[in-house]
């Protein structure tokens, strides 16, 4: 089972999961800034959430979005495309982009870096928020010993590997790259980092001291 064929189990899990409202969504708006009356894409749309968070600060948004079903909820206007191919789009017709938990689900990212670049006007931004690569690098885990202790088993960082993991019925794979790798891609496509903010697990205070979440902001070169 693939992404397209996830909607009901996504609508599902962020119906329940207070997450997005609590904390995704603000470290988006924290980390990308979103300017009144500028032009952005959502890569990654899903079902709009984001869009409408994004355009409530006076932004115009438009998405790409593998599955069709959560591209028709979001209200928007949603191309049903998979990541990282933006070439349907016009080069500089954009001053920025943000991608939120999704670039970890694609498999070259440093094809993703250059086609962001490719339609985001120089000097603009691109924000992404997604799954620290502490927790996605293969075998890498919380644990919880005999007495109830939540302990931490790193696992292959510095490996370029991939892991499956549960969505509801299904599975989808999770692409890990270490935090250099990425912004070492990201800087040869042209983009120099402005910011970039770890975030702990938001309800897990066994592991306030492990980041979850990593947010950055790159600034596309002249």
């Amino acid at each position: 089972m693939s992404w397209s064929e996830l909607s009901d189990w996504w609508l599902e899990e962020l119906a329940s999961d207070p997450a997005y409202e609590e904390v995704v969504t603000p470290l988006l708006l924290d980390v990308f800034s979103p300017e009144v009356g500028h032009r952005y894409l959502d890569l990654g749309s899903g079902e709009g959430r984001l869009i409408n968070a994004v355009t409530e600060r006076g932004s115009t948004v438009h998405g790409v979005e593998l599955n069709e079903q959560l591209a028709a909820h979001s209200g928007a206007v949603v191309v049903v495309a998979a990541l990282p191919d933006l070439d349907f789009l016009r080069p500089d017709s954009y001053e920025g982009a943000y991608c939120v938990l999704a670039l970890e689900h694609i498999p070259d990212h440093q094809a993703f870096f250059d086609g962001v670049g490719r339609i985001v006007k120089k000097g603009g931004v691109l924000a992404v928020v997604m799954n620290h690569p502490i927790w996605t690098a293969p075998g890498s885990t919380p644990i919880t010993d005999t007495d109830g202790e939540v302990l931490w088993r790193p696992g292959d960082y510095f490996s370029d590997g991939k892991t499956e993991e549960p969505a509801g019925s299904a599975k989808v794979t999770f692409y890990h790259r270490s935090t250099s790798d990425l912004l070492n891609s990201a800087s040869e496509s042209g983009w120099t980092l402005e910011q970039m903010i770890e975030r702990p697990h938001h309800e897990i205070e066994d592991q306030a001291g492990i980041p979850r979440l990593l947010a950055c902001r790159w600034r596309l070169r002249d």
